[in-house]
């Protein structure tokens, strides 16, 4: 079972459980939601007064999560993480869980989920009881001991290089998932090619085992355009398409 770490700054210690909350050696006591989720955000780390994805977005992500509109893409994500059920996986930035949760479903490893939105985690431990999830900001600290992971996902979130190879097992690996140019296109616009960039940010720390892209074109309806607009940053126009394309762009990183 993986274990937390108090996030109070300059604290750290480990936490444990008692009853409907989890406490360090110091005192400091964080509560368990009633769906199984733990809050280890700190006031001080919030963005805004309520930091990441909105409910709203929430809800618009699991119904197009629901209606199996990124299935290729979790196919494509689940491949390339070649995860095996000895495995433990955190998901950094996990959103509604769907991409953990649904490997963990068929894989069944050891799984942690963590994203700074508190709407997004609740859907994810409702939807994914057999996960652990947790609220707390990846940017600042990762509140896990050294080296607890084998497998790690960033999947189109905000990326921690000195965290990520942290909590990272030296034979561990880590999948870093971007959008793809022409993600979305038909919403947004063309974008950029973002892996040189990504390479970059990770190259003092890890070293790319390979890279690959997966893309998709799939059939949309008036309320799926709805609910894509809401889960993106500055669409472009009102235009309704009857087909969106999905992108990844996947890579695959080791510790060094």
């Amino acid at each position: 079972m993986i274990e937390y770490v108090c996030t109070v700054r300059a604290c750290g210690a480990p936490l444990t459980r008692d009853g409907a909350r989890v406490v360090c050696a110091h005192g400091h006591t964080f509560d368990v939601a009633r769906s199984g989720y733990v809050n280890l955000l700190q006031p001080q780390d919030r963005r805004s007064r309520q930091p990441g994805d909105s409910a709203a977005a929430v809800a618009a992500r699991k119904r197009i999560h629901a209606a199996g509109l990124a299935s290729s893409l979790l196919a494509g994500v689940e491949e390339n993480l070649q995860s095996a059920a000895s495995d433990q996986v955190l998901d950094v930035g996990c959103g509604d869980g769907y991409f953990l949760g649904e490997m963990q479903k068929r894989v069944g490893f050891d799984s942690e989920g963590l994203d700074i939105s508190t709407p997004a985690v609740e859907a994810a431990a409702r939807e994914y009881p057999a996960c652990s999830w947790v609220v707390a900001n990846a940017d600042r600290f990762l509140p896990y001991a050294d080296g607890s992971f084998t497998r790690l996902l960033s999947i189109t979130a905000r990326m921690n290089p000195s965290e990520f190879h942290r909590v990272l097992r030296s034979d561990g690996r880590l999948l870093v998932a971007v959008p793809g140019p022409e993600d979305l296109i038909e919403l947004r616009g063309e974008g950029r090619d973002r892996t040189d960039r990504t390479r970059e940010e990770f190259a003092s720390l890890f070293s790319l085992v390979n890279q690959r892209r997966v893309t998709t074109s799939v059939a949309v309806d008036e309320q799926q355009v709805s609910d894509l607009r809401l889960t993106i940053y500055r669409p472009l126009g009102m235009k309704i398409p009857s087909r969106v394309t999905l992108s990844l762009d996947l890579l695959m990183l080791a510790p060094i």
